[in-house]
């Protein structure tokens, strides 16, 4: 072929053009299409949805899922065909008619995988509109049985009040098996579980809501700040309403009456929570301050001590001049008296103490105390309050915020009465970060963190584990917990694909092969059982979980602060006191046996200085009568050797006296003799 040839064969510019003009049209025509069952889907859904609440409202036999053949069809499926609307299908109905094109696949066998298709039967539409699979395939992988939906169904009926905690989830939502607590179990505990990220937080939210609408006064700790948002009402979105409609949930925008708490003086974040070092007891000192068996059991000692001598324990001072008075010289003998605390144990316990202070753990104790009771409140409209405690740096302490929640409750073991079983709790009690409390705890802490948990039921409160894996929580523990909320969990390491196996061991027997289910679940889907009224566990649910009504975003740091504020706790809580105490006691003890200390000392040295005085006086005046006694005895020498003996026949010598006469000779002498010795009385 010639070059010229060549040339004519290929398309002239304007060819070219024309064609990619036409590729560009088909491939808009292909978009537009796809928009169009993208909007018939949709629309078919919402009609599937309103009907469905339709024939609840009514109480009519499309809300049961019968369908014309006799099977169950699942939620919107069963109303859309009671309607007359097109059917989705779902995980219930499999080959169920389809909405846009009719296309149908054969159901699979249970457990095996999707059945093939031909190219055919391909669907055009295969996308998710908020979270909510919108699809022209049927759907085959529904893990459950009819059968098994209706009993899922049957055991979470309930004929008294419910939190309601979405619907079932078999392939599709199944909106009419609607998965939910009964209020009256809520106070026999419960486990949230999930990895980072799968909606632990807004379940604890859905929960706090519900149960605050049924006038059930709500504690959660706020580790990120998240739960703030219960103060403020929710935003609609339309990627809101879209997951809500699918699910059957009838949502409306509610803020909830909410207290805001803070460790210590933080008053800007929440009203100041308080503990006395003898309310927050030994037990739980040892445990921040990280000591050992021997050390705590000496610490019990020291705070025996301080209660029979009546030193009041208030805060971390009082404590540290206990220690300092039973190590110093004044109190060794009643150091040895309370027996078992080494002078040695002591001083650890008196290092740990500053170095705990030292962190500012100082703020933490004190007066006033927080009453407990202050959690068990309702609002003028019978709503129950929700207390969170503000702990964004948790990551700092952990230990500190683990203890102060036990301590808590605790507390409330103490001070409420015996109520047995109730319609609705008095309290119920969520402990985020709930692995911190058991990680590193001693055999005595977890004997009574696991005796609480047993006996504080039959006060009326219930507790809410909130943590990771279910082996965060020791088996006692996780033996007391009726209701389950799973989310999803991950296997990354050989230990994480043990953590999931010992998970699934938990469960009672279901139609899910859990080990599978839980690494797929999505965000906002949880595998659930709870105790039924009855008190008997409930069916395993793969849930799709209810949104919140509350905002899910935090509410502003002023809002906050205005809301802690306005509180009618903060007059009594925000400001510290320092009543008289140990460190006061003590303190004016040891001034008092150090001015004794003193003033003895100040005796004994007058009493030496006197006996020294006394001592040289009395030299003083030996020695001067020595010399008096040895002058007398000069004063006679001289007098016998100046005087001769006379005889009686002879005359008088001559002589001084003769000269002068005896008595003159006399006074001569004496005189010399005192000039000499220095008697003579001075005139």
């Amino acid at each position: 072929m010639t070059a010229s040839g060549a040339m004519a064969s290929d398309p002239s510019p304007a060819e070219a053009q024309t064609d990619a003009e036409l590729a560009r049209l088909r491939a808009e025509a292909e978009a537009a299409e796809a928009e169009v069952r993208l909007a018939r889907a949709r629309a078919d859904l919402a009609a599937a949805e309103a009907a469905a609440a339709r024939a609840r409202a009514a109480g009519g036999a499309a809300s049961s899922g019968v369908s014309p053949s006799g099977g169950v069809l699942s939620g919107a499926a069963a109303s859309s065909a009671a309607a007359g609307a097109p059917v989705i299908p779902s995980a219930s109905a499999p080959g169920a008619p389809v909405p846009s094109n009719g296309s149908s696949a054969p159901e699979p066998p249970r457990g095996g995988p999707p059945a093939t298709s031909s190219p055919s039967d391909v669907p055009v539409t295969d996308v998710s509109v908020a979270g909510v699979r919108v699809t022209d395939e049927p759907l085959t992988d529904a893990p459950l049985t009819d059968a098994e939906v209706s009993a899922v169904a049957a055991g979470y009926a309930s004929d008294g009040a419910a939190l309601e905690l979405g619907v079932l989830v078999n392939g599709g939502p199944v909106a009419s098996a609607p998965i939910r607590i009964p209020l009256s179990m809520t106070n026999r505990h419960g486990l949230v579980a999930g990895a980072t990220g799968t909606g632990k937080t807004r379940t604890l939210q859905l929960l706090a809501e519900q149960l605050s609408e049924n006038g059930v006064p709500v504690f959660a700790a706020d580790i990120k700040g998240d739960l703030s948002g219960l103060a403020a009402a929710g935003t609609p979105s339309e990627k809101l309403a879209a997951r809500t409609a699918a699910i059957g949930q009838d949502w409306a925008p509610r803020a909830f009456p909410t207290e805001f708490f803070a460790l210590g003086d933080d008053t800007g974040s929440g009203i100041p929570v308080r503990a006395t070092v003898s309310g927050f007891g030994p037990l739980l000192l040892s445990r921040v301050l990280g000591l050992n068996a021997t050390q705590e059991s000496s610490l019990g000692l020291v705070f025996h001590y301080a209660d029979e001598k009546g030193l009041a324990l208030v805060d971390l001072s009082d404590l540290r001049a206990v220690l300092t008075f039973l190590t110093s010289d004044e109190g060794k003998v009643e150091l040895k008296g309370i027996g078992g605390l080494s002078a040695a144990t002591a001083g650890v316990i008196l290092r740990e103490l500053v170095a705990f202070a030292a962190q500012g753990a100082e703020t933490f104790f004190g007066e006033p105390e927080l009453d407990v009771r202050v959690f068990l409140r309702t609002d003028a409209t019978g709503a129950g309050i929700v207390s969170l405690l503000e702990v964004p740096n948790v990551a700092a302490r952990p230990e500190l915020y683990s203890t102060f929640l036990m301590y808590l409750l605790a507390e409330l073991y103490e001070v409420l009465p015996e109520v047995g079983d109730v319609d609705k709790p008095k309290l119920v009690f969520f402990f985020d970060e709930a692995h911190l409390l058991f990680r590193d705890a001693s055999k005595a802490f977890l004997a009574a963190i696991t005796q609480t948990v047993r006996l504080i039921r039959s006060k009326g409160v219930g507790v809410f584990f909130v943590t990771q894996t279910p082996k965060d929580v020791p088996g006692d523990v996780l033996a007391q917990l009726g209701s389950r909320v799973q989310h999803a969990l991950r296997a990354f390491t050989p230990d994480d694909a043990k953590a999931l196996r010992a998970s699934v061991r938990t469960y009672p027997d279901s139609g899910y092969d859990l080990e599978r289910v839980l690494q797929e679940l999505g965000t906002g889907e949880a595998i659930v059982t709870v105790m039924s009224e009855r008190g008997a566990p409930t069916p395993v649910a793969w849930t799709r979980m209810f949104a919140p009504r509350a905002s899910m975003s935090p509410i502003p740091a002023e809002a906050m602060a205005s809301a802690v504020a306005a509180s009618s706790l903060f007059a009594t809580y925000a400001t510290p006191i320092d009543p008289e105490s140990a460190r006061e006691i003590l303190g004016a003890r040891m001034q008092a046996a150090t001015d004794a200390r003193e003033a003895a000392e100040r005796a004994e040295k007058a009493a030496a200085d006197a006996a020294e005085y006394a001592k040289q006086k009395a030299a003083i005046d030996k020695a001067n009568a020595a010399a008096q006694k040895k002058a007398q005895q000069e004063y006679e020498r001289i007098l016998r050797s100046t005087s001769a003996p006379r005889s009686r026949a002879s005359a008088p010598a001559p002589g001084l006296d003769g000269l002068l006469g005896r008595g003159a000779t006399k006074s001569i002498v004496t005189g010399v003799i005192r000039g000499i010795f220095g008697t003579g009385r001075r005139r």
